[in-house]
């Protein structure tokens, strides 16, 4: 093994075999302006506010939260130091509830990586783990990984308590139903995502993670201070600044439908950096199992229905194509 590919052990082997790899960069390198996210403070929320955002924006930035921030600092530590063992030994290192994954964060509901489409210029730059929430109770041998896994379970805790909070005061604001409110978000099907963005060669020409909207109700990220995540704003890409103590919502698909698409399942994507990885820390949550959501722009469907047409599209057309499966045709678009 040469110095470069011990330098690039801990990557997944096609990651190794395609850094110092230099061609002429082809996407536009035009600068994305800094955002002007709103910002909103936990301990203050009020439903018109938070409303006015959900349906201008569909993400804000979250101060005042009441996660440690050394609960945050101890994660990102145990991430960088997990994701820096060699590939080989990371994938036998963890097992069920944790999985491992690369190359594409889209995952079956058996939990197997499913690629965005044929051939390496559709692989991500990322490898990720994904945590089910309502499993990591379950512990392990391995001091390190345990203790990790302890940390995720804390900061999962903290993140049904936000979600639960925000999204009482998002059906305050819709008037939805208690029936509603109840069904329509259940902290049991939280999972966390941490993702690892690799260093790319051609940053220009590769994504961490392309154009896409959340299926969740709710996405709640903390990220590192590398940055390159990208928001979709009056039709351009606004930069998501790091600011290491605020934590990043956005609304997501299961939301829009809620709220008869009076919020917004906001697009937004994630760069890579060619002289640098980036952590981030997600946490994804959804209705119950059986909440079916009712909608007058939509035919009724479930988490699952949704589940299973984003899977077939990626298999069979390669993209998420996601609520237009399931709006409901105006007379217009019939003639």
């Amino acid at each position: 093994m040469n110095n470069s590919e011990e330098k690039y052990e801990s990557y997944p082997p096609f990651f190794r075999q395609n850094q110092g790899v230099d061609h002429e960069e082809i996407l536009s390198k035009k600068l994305p302006e800094s955002d002007s996210l709103p910002v909103i403070d936990f301990e203050l929320m009020n439903p018109d506010r938070l409303g006015e955002i959900c349906r201008n924006w569909g993400m804000f930035r979250l101060v005042n939260h009441g996660v440690p921030l050394d609960l945050l600092n101890q994660l990102h530590e145990h991430a960088n130091k997990l994701f820096s063992v060699r590939f080989e030994s990371k994938q036998s290192l963890l097992s069920d509830p944790i999985l491992y994954f690369w190359g594409s964060p889209a995952l079956t509901m058996s939990g197997n990586a499913q690629q965005t489409g044929p051939g390496p210029e559709n692989l991500n730059w990322l490898e990720g783990l994904n945590i089910p929430l309502a499993l990591v109770k379950t512990s392990y041998e391995d001091p390190f990984i345990e203790s990790f896994r302890s940390l995720l379970e804390e900061y999962g805790s903290h993140q049904a308590r936000l979600a639960e909070t925000i999204f009482g005061i998002m059906a305050e604001d819709l008037k939805f139903s208690p029936t509603k409110t109840k069904s329509y978000l259940s902290p049991p099907t939280g999972f966390l995502r941490v993702y690892r963005y690799l260093r790319c060669p051609v940053p220009d020409q590769r994504w961490g993670i392309n154009v896409h909207t959340d299926s969740s109700v709710l996405s709640i990220l903390h990220q590192d201070q590398v940055g390159g995540l990208q928001v979709y704003k009056n039709n351009k890409w606004l930069d998501v600044k790091p600011i290491h103590d605020s934590l990043i919502v956005n609304l997501g698909d299961m939301m829009q439908a809620m709220s008869d698409d009076c919020y917004v399942s906001v697009k937004h994507r994630v760069k890579v950096n060619k002289e640098k990885e980036r952590i981030s820390i997600g946490y994804f949550v959804f209705p119950e199992e059986d909440a079916v959501i009712q909608s007058s722009k939509y035919k009724p469907f479930t988490y699952a229905d949704f589940q299973a047409e984003k899977e077939l599209d990626l298999k069979t057309v390669g993209i998420k194509i996601g609520l237009p499966r399931f709006r409901i045709k105006e007379k217009h678009d019939l003639l």
